[in-house]
């Protein structure tokens, strides 16, 4: 990856904004359709549409084989948490919660899951964080407690708020799970994890009586499922975490809940929570700590073979071809096998998937 490559960045943060949407978008739906029908038909509509797109690009002839690394027999431990952590259950738990949550709060609320991403990567995964990330995931907590704090409830936390927190849970461990998947084509990942994810969640809720809407309200359902709820975001954020590593890529996402205010404001003429306005300069100087980091020093890439889509402008891979390796696309990149020979120097980087040493 190029040095200053900004392309993760703004995959990142378009992701973000799509994300945006998806509080007040599902509250908007829930009027019309059961909760987890919904989540069903949200990555439903996430799975189907990725494929049809890939569909089309190969009956136009593109064979994304050349430029992207399909799924591998080994990839499917990493494949099935991300269907169960972030395709069934959580999308369940979030709109079961949103029928009680205000839609701007929950957006803001749903920033949590950069604050869990970056934990579970760094104490799990042992991704490398430093002083200033943690400074931000601190503030972006705090705006969370703020925002999830009712006197009134038992423990002076509302039950559903904290629904939506564990969503945010789940949620980062199926961002660190697909740092595993981020090599792959994000396009095949994300069409089994909407599909597989949706084929469950409609079994459930069949089995909990709930029923199918109608087919207009379905098909609106599945459009915002493939904008907001997976589908292109999904593919994005794959392609974020691609160039930038699950910390940085999740906490970019902490942008999202401005968006979804707006939005929230926009679709439902609510008077803010006062919480809101207490919570959201912390937010902000999170975001802020968060979009500013520099990370740069000395470091060693040992030895390595591996399968990714690549080009060859930058400081990794300079590597020769066989003659069987899928040629260039106009763009100037493709995907093959290649080696890694060792290398030690210094450059800004991220801990994208060519910079997961370990730091002092």
């Amino acid at each position: 990856m190029h040095s200053h490559d900004n392309r993760p960045i703004a995959a990142a943060l378009l992701a973000a904004a799509l994300i945006g949407l998806a509080a007040p978008l599902a509250k908007l739906l829930l009027g019309e359709v059961d909760p987890i029908t919904l989540a069903a038909l949200l990555y439903l509509g996430s799975g189907l549409g990725v494929f049809l797109i890939g569909g089309v690009q190969a009956a136009r002839g593109r064979d994304r084989r050349h430029t992207e690394a399909p799924l591998r027999r080994g990839d499917l431990p990493w494949l099935f948490g991300v269907i169960i952590s972030g395709g069934v259950v959580a999308p369940v738990l979030l709109m079961v919660s949103l029928e009680s949550v205000p839609a701007a709060t929950a957006a803001v609320l749903l920033n949590f899951e950069a604050v869990a991403t970056t934990l579970i990567a760094a104490l799990i995964f042992a991704e490398p964080v430093g002083r200033r990330i943690w400074a931000a995931m601190a503030c972006i907590t705090l705006s969370c407690v703020v925002l999830s704090w009712d006197p009134g409830a038992v423990l002076g936390f509302s039950l559903p708020a904290l629904g939506i927190l564990a969503t945010c849970v789940l949620w980062a461990l199926d961002n660190n799970l697909g740092q595993r998947l981020s090599g792959r084509d994000p396009f095949q990942v994300i069409a089994v994890k909407g599909i597989a994810a949706a084929a469950i969640t409609l079994a459930l809720a069949f089995m909990l009586g709930e029923r199918l809407p109608d087919l207009t309200t379905a098909s609106v359902a599945m459009l915002f499922g493939f904008v907001s709820y997976g589908g292109l975001v999904s593919v994005l954020f794959l392609l974020a975490l691609r160039g930038m590593g699950t910390a940085r890529a999740g906490s970019l996402l902490a942008i999202a809940p401005l968006f979804g205010v707006i939005f929230s404001f926009a679709v439902f003429p609510e008077l803010p929570e006062i919480l809101l306005f207490a919570a959201a300069p912390l937010m902000a100087l999170g975001v802020w700590l968060l979009c500013s980091e520099n990370h740069v020093h000395l470091h060693h890439h040992p030895a390595l073979v591996h399968e990714h889509r690549h080009r060859h402008d930058d400081r990794h891979h300079d590597h020769a071809h066989a003659p069987g390796d899928p040629p260039l696309t106009p763009a100037g990149d493709h995907s093959h096998s290649h080696r890694h020979d060792p290398l030690e120097h210094d450059h800004p980087h991220r801990p994208d998937i060519h910079h997961r040493h370990t730091h002092r």
